[in-house]
């Protein structure tokens, strides 16, 4: 086990603690603690509810769900992601007046937010409020800056978001759905003008992208419109090869299913194809007016712009400067784990000369074919389920819905990211997916293969996102709050859990699990050194090269991903860190008595939060447990 000295502040919550309120007795959380993690509560004795504070309740819940409600039919491609029909035809409008409307729906919410009696309500409708108010100061925060951020670019966007929304997570159970699908396909149009409007407003503003970022976009969005019946001969295109894939397996007659593959071809043909052919134009009319540089700093108002991009991804008031420093210092840290590896596995030479031999020796990496593709996945999918059969050691609360590994589509390999993760609706009508972008294999080496497995699937995303859908009693808000912090955080950490576990197949593997912890902590400092720093693209790729055992075209990938997301890549380190710490304030405060069955019950059991919530459920964790034993 590596302990980390980093103290790490968070931000502070306007609101009173939680932990505040544990100094009185209270009804405990909403959500049913598993038997490893009983002791929460056991000492308690909860207060007889009001008649008032029953209805405060009451009314505190139903203000959330309408919210919600509200929120799933504005935002329907957001829905469908959740697993509810709601407008089911349409996407997530993206007009500067309906961001205005929703800054003023979440500035009224906040009005009615304070209405409430906080105290009325139980510890976890408390934490509910705590979370509620600090998404919508977040949201509106962000807004402030909605034209710094990137309407696409060359990982994500509407160019990519279309397609893969549709063959992914557009499910065609019935005939309703598949007249939805078409439907999506006519609004296309409409949704990729609101789009071309947002970039025109950047480039009035000169708001751009780097001038490099332009033809991978160009590349993604005609990938889309390649093939038939965008042109007569040749492969199927995306959208109609998914499109009849699922006709096939619709139970409809004979001559529906012809009128909707009818119906689709037109739509592809008359809407889908202009539309495209519309946004690359705009996309390249921009490109034109775009230079070569690569960090935030380049915009007017860049700085406090990159200051509340870490503040939301990392949920605490650190700077640019203490981000870079931080990275520093854990750099040096796990090259230093790194030599007692090289020492274990008898390799002599120098940090560098190792880095050189696993990037080039050809038993780290499958054949760059489909065959090598074929034995990643299987092999991936293998760590998974030996994981599977250890969880119980370290968990109570276990996920329900199934987990598949997939490889990222051919239309979007290219520009996609190394691997991601996507999650299941809580009607569990999708499993949970875990992508592995395997386009070329010298880039997927196998020493780090178990590593990221655990990352993305489990102990990693899958169980912290499938739990959070599938918990009882917690409001939907709260299922899918955004903190990169703690996701990220918790998936990285599991990394290392894996370690602790003994997972690791042997020292090259364990050798991976340093080096994708190695990575996270060089994005602290190359972040921050593109945002803050002013590096060039090119520094940025040196460090990497320099740093990590990762190739250049790993190196060059994940440079250009952190220059379109600002600040997004020092949530893992900065989230991982605090859990770390937090796991080892409780195992000194309890000893004998620290359970990490209950331990990892807590962090999960609420779903995401900030991590200053999460610390405070944590020391509450503390609190109570010495309270059963004293």
């Amino acid at each position: 086990m590596i302990l980390h000295k980093y103290k790490l502040a968070v931000l502070p919550m306007a609101l009173s603690a939680v932990l505040a309120a544990c100094s009185r007795d209270e009804a405990p959380s909403e959500v049913a603690m598993p038997e490893a993690a009983a002791v929460v509560g056991a000492a308690q004795n909860v207060p007889r509810e009001t008649a008032a504070d029953a209805a405060e309740v009451a009314a505190f819940r139903t203000y959330l769900d309408e919210n919600y409600a509200v929120d799933m039919a504005r935002l329907p491609y957001t829905a469908s992601f959740r697993g509810i029909k709601t407008n089911h035809d349409q996407w997530n409008p993206i007009s500067d007046t309906f961001l205005d409307e929703t800054r003023a729906i979440n500035e009224a919410r906040l009005q009615q937010l304070a209405g409430f009696d906080r105290a009325a309500l139980p510890l976890g409708a408390q934490l509910s409020y705590d979370l509620y108010k600090l998404e919508l100061d977040r949201l509106l925060a962000e807004d402030a800056f909605r034209h710094h951020q990137f309407v696409i670019d060359q990982f994500r966007g509407p160019h990519t978001q279309a397609a893969s929304n549709l063959v992914n997570i557009h499910r065609v159970a019935d005939l309703a759905d598949a007249e939805a699908y078409i439907g999506r396909l006519r609004n296309i149009g409409g949704w990729f003008d609101e789009v071309i409007t947002q970039i025109e407003t950047r480039s009035e503003k000169n708001l751009l992208l780097a001038d490099w970022q332009y033809p991978p976009i160009v590349e993604a969005a005609r990938n889309v419109i390649r093939g038939v019946p965008f042109t007569e001969k040749g492969e199927d295109s995306t959208l109609w090869a998914d499109f009849n894939a699922k006709m096939a397996a619709l139970d409809v007659a004979p001559e529906v299913r012809a009128r909707l593959l009818a119906d689709a071809r037109e739509a592809l043909l008359q809407v889908v194809e202009p539309a495209y052919e519309r946004l690359i134009a705009a996309v390249e009319a921009q490109s034109a007016l775009a230079n070569g540089g690569d960090g935030v700093w380049k915009f007017d108002n860049g700085e406090a712009f990159y200051a509340e991009r870490l503040r939301w991804f990392t949920t605490t008031d650190l700077s640019a400067e203490q981000v870079h420093n931080i990275g520093l210092e854990e750099v040096a840290r796990i090259h230093a784990a790194m030599h007692e590896v090289m020492q274990e596995v008898g390799f002599d030479g120098t940090l560098d000369e190792f880095f050189e031999f696993m990037r080039n020796d050809s038993q780290f990496y499958y054949p760059n074919a489909d065959e090598g593709r074929a034995e990643y996945l299987a092999r991936a999918e293998a760590a998974i389920d030996a994981m599977y059969k250890r969880l119980p050691e370290q968990f109570g609360l276990l996920p329900q819905a199934d987990l598949i590994v997939k490889r990222v589509e051919a239309f979007r390999e290219r520009s996609a990211g190394k691997a991601f993760y996507n999650a299941p609706p809580s009607d569990g009508s999708r499993p949970g997916i875990y992508y592995a972008n395997l386009y070329d294999m010298n880039s997927m080496p196998t020493y780090q293969l178990e590593a990221l497995a655990y990352h993305e699937g489990v102990p990693g995303h899958h169980m912290q996102r499938a739990l959070s859908v599938e918990l009882d009693g917690l409001p939907e808000f709260q299922r899918y709050a955004s903190f990169t912090a703690f996701t990220e955080g918790w998936a990285l950490y599991t990394e290392e859990l894996a370690s602790d576990m003994n997972m690791y197949s042997d020292a090259y593997a364990e050798f991976g699990h340093l080096a994708m912890e190695l990575w996270r902590a060089c994005r602290l400092v190359v972040d921050t050194g593109l945002h803050s720093k002013r590096w060039t693209r090119e520094e940025a790729i040196e460090y990497l090269v320099e740093n990590t055992p990762n190739s250049r075209y790993d190196s060059t990938k994940a440079i250009e991903r952190y220059i379109a997301m600002p600040g997004q890549a020092t949530a893992y380190m900065i989230g991982k860190l605090k859990i770390l710490e937090l796991r080892e304030e409780a195992r000194a405060a309890l000893g004998e008595q620290f359970d990490i069955r209950a331990f990892h019950d807590e962090v999960l059991k609420h779903g995401p939060v900030s991590l200053s919530l999460l610390e405070q459920n944590i020391d509450r964790l503390v609190a109570n447990s010495l309270a059963v034993k004293g």
